[in-house]
């Protein structure tokens, strides 16, 4: 992610991954979204316990923008779309299988050894190295990594197999199943209103939390919902 020196040389990494690992991300875009999805700098980092001006906070927001959880501008920290997601009960385990393979390294080793069984330590990191991953980086990236994708659900049948998670945006309880009839299937990941909506993606992910109708939706979370629909409409349009 970053140059380092050492031995008169510096080694750089031509794929991007980060230090830090998904949950930390998850951690941070959940403190943006108790203030309302947008913040300043300084008002994450009181709220997480941090100094603004540290080199692990810095590196916490870098995490969460690389996942694609917010985007920070000019002192600014605003929630994306996904980041909304990933504060939706819901909708959490769909977004973290998202921003896991938002990391470039990571789809690339998703790719590689999909359906095949990962190496040891020891032959990850040297994959990690064949994919752009600089020598003295490849430990940290291949931790980082074995972290993620199991906070990501994906070491769900073990710690040497990647399987992608199956994930719906509405999951509901044996019980709840049992009482109401069969609703044809909610949208998975990828999918959304369509690719010609002229919707905002705000809005677009907005929509999509949306519970299926004649379903329980307690009363709890749908002032969470027009909490957040009221923060979205103050951030895309104007008075």
């Amino acid at each position: 992610m970053v140059d380092q020196a050492g031995d008169g040389k510096r080694d750089r990494s031509t794929i991007e991954f980060p230090y830090l690992d998904l949950d930390n991300a998850v951690a941070l875009a959940k403190a943006v979204h108790q203030s309302g999805g947008t913040c300043t700098k300084d008002q994450l980092a009181a709220r997480v316990n941090q100094e603004a001006t540290s080199g692990g906070f810095y590196q916490r927001i870098t995490t969460a923008k690389m996942f694609g959880l917010l985007d920070y501008d000019r002192g600014t920290i605003t929630l994306k779309e996904l980041g909304f997601r990933m504060c939706d009960p819901q909708q959490e385990k769909a977004a973290r299988v998202q921003a896991f393979l938002n990391i470039p390294l990571y789809k690339a080793l998703y790719e590689k050894f999909k359906g095949a069984t990962l190496p040891p330590a020891e032959g990850l990191e040297s994959t990690v190295g064949t994919l752009g991953v600089a020598p003295k980086q490849k430990d940290k990236a291949r931790q980082a990594f074995q972290r993620s994708a199991k906070q990501a659900g994906f070491f769900e049948f073990g710690s040497d197999k990647l399987v992608l998670p199956t994930t719906s945006v509405a999951a509901r309880s044996g019980k709840a199943a049992e009482r109401e009839p069969m609703k044809a299937p909610q949208k998975e990941l990828g999918e959304s209103l369509g690719e010609e909506s002229h919707y905002h993606p705000f809005i677009k992910g907005l929509l999509e939390t949306l519970p299926p109708a004649q379903t329980q939706w307690p009363v709890e979370a749908r002032k969470k919902w027009l909490q957040a629909a009221e923060n979205i409409f103050g951030l895309i349009y104007t008075d």
